[in-house]
């Protein structure tokens, strides 16, 4: 076959048999490029991008990466700073050559998430019904009115008002068919993430690197925002709504604004093709001081890896799928209702809020096989609970654009005092604050209905930057945590967590008597045990109270996460834990015992019935510490007459001496 070679140095061809190895198209080409560093040849199929290192294909032929007669291969590489050994031919680039090249293509060896993996496996098409009216074959055959759509199918997605692909449909659109491909790029990762930073240092080498020189082969090129194609979530499903309402009590007991990092997991979303949504468990709340206009809070905060570690280790692994956050003012008129602050003639997320959602989103990135870095996007979905048009509260979900996270990570953008409105920074050139802006342009209709194009500085509408995410609550909620009842962390005054508190509770459902399933016992007390600790709250305080190891508290959450655990069977691994035995040991102390002997008798009975039980658990617990309420030992201070039943010298009152 014949292969065609563009260069710095000119154009060449090359003869090649089909079969030949990839070493051999890198000798022709170091032959016509004497002073070319052998490590850094690069090949592509266009002029600019889709650059693959020559290296990373080592022990592989022109036929299986995609060659074909007359392709054109554009050639790059740097020039060699100081004498080296010549090059290896194919006789030295072995088996243990290609092993280390392996180790330089990260897309090879990325762990996707469960549901990257089902969607890799799967066809992916949009099946199609026999068409009543142009189908005419057999009821076996197919034709194109009935075949299966690609799941990218633009007349599908209009028909279905599906604004965004999913990220899974856009790679599949990216990728080029096997039978069609024609160059490298066809086993090659098809999405680069893009960044606006300068290159440093410049690939040329010929000036010193960025603030002190800057050309065009180091500095980014120019933006144009547009609207996403794609989003990496596509839905918001909240388990229960109950999980919502838990969150919700803190700002309705307190006028302030709260703050929680949404814990779930990622499944196939039916309803877009190929598409993915994000189905949250849990809401757990970080140290924060909120407002009544806003809030503080730490990224990351301290105990972020124990939470992360903790939700994995669930019977359905979990993760830090996003965060929502209340933005809610009563109207003046009538305080049942709320503010309409969020529409179309306002703004959806303010520019603070953007830049927040940009910072998340890159220190949780997406890993990925079909990206050169081994990362793509991410997942992490930014939900608002605000005032709706009619007065009540709902959830808009979003994410912000890659091109917004590439933005805040080149610290290209600030926030504004206008919410809608986002400012381009000022280029910089000072030592250790250089920052290189380049131009920012944007497209929108004007009041002729003409596309306009506009440069962004010095600002630009916040709404280039988003990407809606539909939300929604299952018609049949099966949350995997059964309970939201225990208090809440990090609301100190409000819900204040305590070992005391979780103790009582247990000796209420007399946990300390439920034996294992084979011993028989009372099912609803097992159930009711069950329900109680299947809830995230009460798990993640008792990882900090120090009485239940790691261990066993890995088999605590997985119990309370279990699908089946209102079965006999549920809790017979918790209860034969170390961790549990200490909890029962401690809660059979706390139980309260009901006094020996009647309550006290008086000539006025509503006094009596008043009394609240707590008062006579105390009563007979001291005399119990006294021998059993004998007042033979009671002694009265001859100062303040207090009867004083302890076996001091001093008074409990006044402190003087009893004798």
């Amino acid at each position: 076959m014949l292969i065609r070679v563009r260069s710095r140095d000119g154009n060449f061809r090359f003869e090649f048999q089909p079969t030949a190895d990839i070493s051999e198209l890198l000798s022709k080409i170091l032959e016509t490029a004497p002073k070319a560093d052998p490590s850094t040849v690069t090949i592509s199929n266009q002029p600019r991008g889709n650059e693959v290192l020559v290296t990373t294909l080592a022990g592989r032929n022109l036929q299986s990466l995609g060659f074909k007669h007359g392709d054109l291969l554009f050639v790059g590489y740097k020039e060699q700073t100081a004498p080296e050994a010549p090059l290896a031919t194919a006789s030295s680039m072995g088996p243990e050559a290609s092993a280390h090249d392996a180790s330089k293509r990260p897309w090879e060896s990325v762990e996707e998430d469960s549901v990257d993996r089902y969607w890799r496996s799967q066809e992916g098409k949009i099946p199609r019904g026999r068409d009543a009216r142009f189908c005419k074959h057999g009821a076996n055959a197919m034709c194109d009115y009935c075949m299966p759509l690609e799941p990218y199918d633009a007349a599908y997605h209009a028909e279905h008002s599906i604004k965004h692909l999913s990220y899974h449909a856009y790679v599949r659109k990216l990728t080029p068919k096997a039978s069609s491909s024609a160059s490298v790029t066809s086993v090659l990762p098809p999405l680069n993430p893009p960044s606006y930073k300068v290159k440093t240092p410049c690939p040329t080498g010929g000036h010193p690197p960025w603030p002190a020189g800057i050309c065009t082969a180091c500095q980014p090129s120019a933006i144009t925002l547009q609207s996403q194609p794609f989003r990496m979530v596509d839905h918001l499903e909240i388990a229960s709504p109950e999980i919502v309402d838990r969150f919700l009590e803190a700002w309705r007991k307190t006028g302030v604004q709260r703050f929680g990092w949404l814990i779930g997991h990622y499944e196939p979303y039916p309803d877009v093709p190929m598409g993915i949504k994000a189905v949250v468990e849990a809401i757990h709340e970080p140290p924060q001081e909120g407002e009544v206009d806003g809030l503080t809070l730490g990224v990351p905060w301290e105990d972020e890896p124990r939470i992360r570690a903790l939700a994995a280790q669930a019977t359905t692994p979990l993760q830090i799928v996003g965060y929502i956050f209340t933005d809610l003012e009563p109207t003046e008129e009538d305080r049942s209702k709320l503010k309409y602050k969020r529409h179309p003639q306002s703004f959806f997320l303010s520019s603070l809020e953007v830049i927040f959602a940009a910072h998340v989103q890159n220190a949780n990135p997406t890993p990925s096989r079909s990206s050169f870095t081994g990362k793509f996007g991410s997942r992490m979905v930014t939900a608002v609970l605000t005032g709706t048009e009619e007065g009540g509260i709902d959830v808009s979900a979003y994410q912000v654009s890659e091109q917004a996270c590439a933005m805040v990570d080149a610290d290209m953008i600030e926030a504004s005092v206008d919410p809608g409105i986002m400012r381009v920074k000022e280029e910089d050139r000072g030592e250790g604050t250089a920052r290189y802006v380049p131009d920012v342009f944007f497209r929108y209709k004007n009041e002729y209905g003409l596309d306009v194009q506009k440069n962004a500085k010095p600002c630009f509408p916040v709404e280039y930057l988003l990407v809606n995410v539909t939300h929604g609550f299952p018609q049949s909620p099966s949350p995997i945590f059964r309970s939201v009842r225990y208090k809440i962390e990090n609301r100190p005054g409000l819900e204040d967590q305590s070992i005391e508190d979780v103790l009582r509770r247990l000796a209420e459902f007399e946990a300390y008597d439920i034996p294992e399933s084979t011993r028989g016992g009372d099912l609803q007390k097992r159930r009711n045990l069950a329900t109680f600790i299947s809830d995230w709250h009460l798990i993640a305080f008792l990882g900090t109270t120090g009485l239940i190891n790691q261990n066993d508290l890995r088999v605590l959450i997985r119990t309370a996460t279990a699908p089946d655990i209102e079965s006999l069977t549920a809790l017979d691994e918790l209860l034969h834990t170390e961790g549990w035995l200490t909890l029962m040991t401690f809660a059979r102390e706390t139980v309260p015992k009901r006094p020996s002997t009647a309550a006290p008798s008086s000539s006025h009975t509503p006094m009596d019935t008043d009394i609240p039980p707590e008062v006579f658990d105390q009563i007979a617990r001291e005399e119990a510490a006294q021998g059993g309420g004998s007042r033979g030992n009671v002694r009265i201070c001859p100062h303040c007459t207090f009867e004083n039943t302890h076996g001091g010298s001093d008074c409990e009152v006044c402190g003087l001496p009893l004798e």
